[in-house]
């Protein structure tokens, strides 16, 4: 058996070691689909956004994404951008209007009219007809990867906006960070939303049309205490 140990807290490579689970097998099996969902998403970053297609390249992305990354296209064409940037992404984001990563902004009292985009073009994207820029595609790869580590088949809006605050050079991160959305804090925020949404649900199956109300306060209810210290650090800078 691997030195599982290195990779796992103590407790669950105890647990991993009694229960006898074969490691290399369930490793491999999720390595391989973690490489393939980057590999697909690589192939349609590099390639043309046809808004069109999209749907059929990126089988892992929800249909809400989908929605956003046609927004952004339709953005970047009406504004004469040279590729899609960062930027139109977020702005096809709020655009999209009911994605869970606007709810999450909300939770993080960041409204969309807060949010200022340096309009300064980004650059990437060479070829033929619209094209991702090189921080749009980074902050892609990086939501595919925040998706694999939290342990979601699927990538949605939320893992886009974890995606966007974490790359350095695009102007929606900078825009996000200047507000307090970085990486650290956004990632947080997705992992109590969606562990809000669960319980919830599993509470009360019915009551669907409360759940956003529950998984605003959980996620406020998470982030106050980061909140009250930058505030107390604000103050002594002061």
């Amino acid at each position: 058996m691997p030195k599982i140990n290195v990779y796992l807290p103590d407790d669950l490579a105890d647990a991993v070691r009694d229960t006898g689970v074969p490691v290399s097998a369930i490793c491999q099996r999720a390595l391989e689909q973690a490489v393939r969902r980057m590999a697909t998403l690589r192939k349609a970053v590099l390639g043309e956004v046809d808004p069109t297609t999209l749907a059929g390249k990126l089988p892992h992305v929800t249909a809400r994404t989908i929605t956003t990354f046609k927004l952004a296209a339709e953005q970047a064409t009406a504004v004469g951008a040279a590729n899609v940037g960062s930027g139109h992404l977020l702005h096809g984001m709020i655009a999209e209007g009911a994605g869970l990563a606007l709810q999450i902004l909300t939770a993080m009292e960041i409204s969309p009219s807060s949010i200022v985009l340096d309009e300064t073009a980004e650059p990437g994207g060479e070829g033929g007809g619209l094209r991702f820029s090189t921080s749009a595609g980074n902050a892609l790869e990086l939501a595919v990867n925040e998706a694999i580590a939290l342990g979601h088949n699927y990538v949605g809006t939320e893992h886009v906006l974890i995606g966007l605050a974490a790359e350095p050079d695009g102007v929606a991160g900078k825009a996000l960070r200047a507000l307090g959305a970085d990486q650290k804090t956004v990632r947080r925020a997705v992992a109590t939303a969606i562990a809000g949404y669960v319980a919830h649900k599993n509470a009360s199956p019915t009551a669907a049309g409360t759940s956003v109300s529950a998984i605003l306060t959980a996620v406020r209810a998470e982030l106050q205490p980061l909140v009250q210290r930058i505030e107390r650090l604000e103050s002594r800078l002061n």
